[in-house]
């Protein structure tokens, strides 16, 4: 099979679909890997090493997009939509359900496509999972730095010090990112409570954090009643492939300190606060009322070599098998890629993307 790699487009996004390692256990398999110029500098690898790996360096995106399979990191912007077509077969995060333009784009184009974070084994996420580590442990460093009285926070300083108290930080949502925000804020010294639904997952955190980490269950009475002592609100919510629920409402920041600060991870998926709108890292906060918003919808793209490196770790192995097998043997035999599937043949196959967007559904028979 003949396999692009296109250079990421998406402001200040330096992440790259393929590493010179997977690219070459791509190439033993038997397939050729046409990388774009470029594609990898953002994250440390050159061309050279491409070619080393045995990649063919191709000049423009319309190059690599030519390819049979396309592995990409973020969704295609407006831009690439005109690369869209019946034949190919697209793997990446594409986070349709906050994103109607895309949906229908891909279904206009009969493109067969596959999104890493609706991949799923069990109640796992394999290709979400390693950007949700990184998002998370993310959070409470941004959140950190933007509590900062010159970048417009409070001046409350999350690790506090001898004789003055730390931050409050308040995580909505127990899973993979939500659990790494905590991580990171508790390390950094501060007052965590995590916000959960699942009784299971707070009593692994008691167990596994001990008093570093406190647990709340997550209704809107109890988040309403922690809101106005909160200086670093980190919105960590999941429902696998579908729009995040809206559970901060517009009527609720009054509730908050002043400058304090709001991290929305769920932003990919359309925000977890009906005041949350996409940034970018060029641009990555606004105020809503008295409260700092950070919402960058690729937030791992800042720590693109690790990014990268992870996510390669999580998806080599998929991308691999699709080349290998063909997309419909593929999906017969790996269960876990099903789910995967979001768009193909003209249709919606993923239902939380169809339910959001009021689009027909049809369910893919592997």
């Amino acid at each position: 099979m003949k396999i692009g790699i296109p250079k990421e487009i998406k402001v200040k996004e330096n992440r790259v679909a393929g590493t010179p390692a997977s690219v070459r256990m791509l190439i033993a398999g038997g397939h050729s890997v046409l990388v774009q110029k470029d594609a990898g500098l953002g994250s440390g690898f050159t061309d050279e090493q491409y070619k080393e790996a045995g990649a063919q360096i191709v000049p423009t995106a319309a190059d690599a997009w030519g390819a049979e399979m396309v592995l990409k990191v973020k969704e295609p912007i407006e831009s690439e939509y005109k690369f869209l077509r019946s034949d190919l077969l697209l793997f990446t995060y594409l986070h349709l359900a906050a994103d109607r333009a895309l949906s229908e784009a891909l279904v206009k184009a009969k493109t067969t496509s596959i999104a890493y974070e609706t991949v799923q084994v069990g109640r796992h996420l394999p290709l979400l999972e390693p950007m949700s580590e990184i998002a998370g442990r993310m959070s409470a460093i941004v959140g950190a730095f933007y509590l900062s009285r010159a970048q417009g926070g409070s001046g409350v300083l999350l690790g506090g010090v001898p004789g003055v108290l730390p931050a409050n930080v308040v995580v909505i949502g127990g899973g993979t990112s939500g659990i790494n925000a905590a991580r990171m804020a508790a390390g950094l010294g501060a007052n965590v409570t995590v916000l959960e639904v699942n009784l299971q997952r707070m009593r692994d955190l008691d167990a596994n954090f001990g008093d570093s980490i406190k647990t709340v269950y997550s209704n809107e009475q109890n988040l309403r009643d922690l809101l106005p002592h909160v200086d670093l609100l980190i919105g960590a919510v999941l429902i696998p492939g579908a729009k995040a629920p809206k559970l901060l409402r517009r009527e609720m920041l009054p509730l908050m300190k002043k400058h304090s600060v709001f991290v929305d991870i769920a932003i990919d998926q359309g925000g977890c606060a009906e005041t949350s709108h996409a940034t970018t890292h060029e641009d990555p906060i606004f105020f809503e009322g008295d409260v700092l918003h950070y919402c960058v919808a690729n937030m791992p793209g800042a720590y693109c070599r690790t990014s990268t490196l992870a996510l390669t770790n999580a998806t080599s192995t998929y991308a691999a098998r699709l080349a290998n097998l063909g997309f419909e043997d593929a999906l017969r035999k790996t269960p876990e890629l099903v789910p995967g599937l979001n768009t193909h043949a003209g249709h919606i196959t993923y239902k939380a993307v169809a339910d959001a967007h009021g689009m027909a559904f049809q369910e893919y028979q592997p």
